[in-house]
């Protein structure tokens, strides 16, 4: 009677209505909302919904393996999401260890791993992965549903979603080139990517090996350099990074960090979708992008609006017209980056390939219009810097004239722009198929969209260097580069060498005792 079920497994409080509610949306499928797991344990199969040939969808704790014996043709998606601490941990783990325990037994073609996370920030792009797994029909018409979705539900660390056998998560490879410059101007790099959850820092071992080093953070977006320090915005905070070159000693292998950073401070925001970050006139400054402003930080509040475009009336967390990115020039925030003049919530996606601006913060003017999603304005030498992230590519502009004068088109979404030496260092990202992305330019022009750090000569205007990413890493937010550090390590907020790293004023270091 019930050919090929679907059943969504999970350990408690994991989000399998969420997950059943987005599938349900198929044509393909029949969801069945409650009472599955009495209706298979009293042998009464005849009242479970059988509409033609639609496909159950179910969410059940039944143990996998007398699911699979009563529906030989069972598909079976595992839902992932971090646990809380406490007591709720503890169930969490015992019903995930059987779960997994049950599946792994089953042949990689009867199940499959999804994020909570990914399903709460890309619904479409995972609603779509699922579906071509579990061979059943997809209502593009999902976009509406994000807005519904994305308020109410808690982002998590992202656990990519993939066939059980998959053994590779993430890697890398890049040119010798790339590692040849980092070791020559005696740098490193920076780089998140928000939505793997992961900071990775880009180091030379010498002049032809590259190492690449992942970090876990909620969301990382925006990074600030200091001196000795750095700010990194995530998800619902700011964190405060310094410099301790003495705790090198105590990361193995011992001798091989030039720096290492710890975490000092960290302030709550709440969730305002910090996008670009940077220190000017002795103040971190935050572009607010989900209350299109940028603001400061103090003690007392979650964040201190300082100026937001004046065709924005109101404060409202209604991301209006997706302000991004900001170059600071002479230590003052000068220049700001949106992607459409509007003043209603979401207004800007209508015309995000065309609606794109750069204003002036001092003149609240205009100065481009016309832009193609725009991000990373910079300022570098004696030129102003911009990327057209829908179109792929990296551009000089005269601020005079208004002219941009595309120097390079890249083979990805571009976004997050640094420079050291005669380089430009530009963040690529694949772009999800959504209603955000879709019908760019880009897409268009590059059928196959690559995630990593592509590196261009200012003089001529090449390609001198790629790293590309696979696996987990699919989209890049920022990338700063380390002026004058060659090898650092940057430790989690829970490593055991926070605990017993310390830093004093330097009047209290006479009455210690090491």
């Amino acid at each position: 009677m019930l050919e090929r079920p679907i059943f969504i497994v999970a350990p408690p409080g994991s989000g399998a209505s969420l997950l059943l509610s987005t599938l349900g949306q198929s044509p393909s499928v029949t969801p069945v909302e409650q009472g599955l797991d009495a209706l298979i344990e009293s042998h009464r199969l005849d009242a479970i919904p059988a509409n033609g040939s639609h496909r159950l969808l179910a969410a059940t704790q039944l143990r996998v393996p007398l699911l699979r014996s009563t529906f030989p043709g069972a598909r079976f998606v595992f839902l992932y999401q971090e646990p809380r601490e406490g007591a709720a941990a503890t169930e969490w783990a015992s019903t995930a260890s059987v779960l997994l325990d049950d599946l792994e037994q089953l042949p990689a073609g009867e199940w499959c791993v999804v994020s909570f996370e990914r399903l709460v920030s890309n619904p479409q792009e995972e609603a779509q992965r699922l579906c071509r797994f579990l061979e059943i029909e997809w209502d593009q018409k999902t976009e509406q549903n994000r807005d519904v979705i994305t308020p109410i539900a808690a982002r998590v660390r992202d656990v990519f979603a993939r066939p059980a056998n998959d053994p590779s998560p993430f890697r890398s490879v890049s040119t010798r080139s790339f590692a040849e410059i980092l070791h020559r101007l005696g740098i490193s790099l920076l780089v998140t990517t928000y939505q793997s959850g992961r900071m990775i820092a880009v180091r030379a071992e010498n002049a032809t090996t590259l190492n690449t080093h992942l970090k876990l953070f909620r969301s990382p977006m925006g990074l600030a350099i200091g001196d000795g320090r750095f700010a990194l915005g995530t998800e619902r905070e700011v964190w405060d990074y310094r410099n301790q070159p003495a705790v090198a000693a105590k990361v193995d292998p011992p001798g091989r960090h030039d720096a290492v950073f710890v975490p000092r401070n960290v302030h709550y925001t709440g969730d305002i979708r910090i996008h670009e970050i940077g220190y000017a006139g002795g103040e971190l400054w935050i572009v607010n992008t989900r209350f299109s402003t940028l603001c400061t930080l103090d003690s007392d509040s979650s964040f201190v609006p300082r100026w937001r475009p004046k065709f924005v009336t109101h404060l409202a967390p209604e991301d209006r017209c997706h302000l991004n990115g900001m170059a600071i020039v002479d230590d003052r925030v000068r220049y700001v980056t949106a992607l459409g003049i509007t003043n209603v919530a979401g207004g800007w996606r209508e015309k995000k390939n065309t609606g794109g601006v750069l204003i002036d913060v001092d003149s609240d003017e205009i100065v481009l219009s016309g832009l193609s999603m725009p991000h990373s304005p910079r300022k570098y030498g004696d030129r102003f810097w911009i990327l057209e992230s829908a179109k792929g590519t990296f551009a000089a502009v005269d601020l005079t004239s208004g002219k941009v004068e595309t120097i390079a088109e890249l083979p990805g979404f571009t976004r997050g722009l640094a420079f050291a030496g005669r380089f430009a260092f530009i963040g690529l990202s694949q772009v999800r198929e959504s209603n955000i992305f879709g019908g760019i330019p880009l897409v268009d022009r590059v059928k196959e969209r690559e995630c990593g750090v592509w590196v261009v000569d200012l003089q001529s205007g090449k390609i001198a260097a790629f790293l590309r990413f696979q696996g987990i890493v699919q989209e890049i937010f920022d990338v700063q580069v380390l002026p004058g550090i060659r090898y650092p390590e940057i430790l989690e907020p829970t490593d055991k060498l926070v605990a017993v790293s310390y830093t004093l004023p330097d009047e209290a270091l006479g009455d210690v005792a090491l």
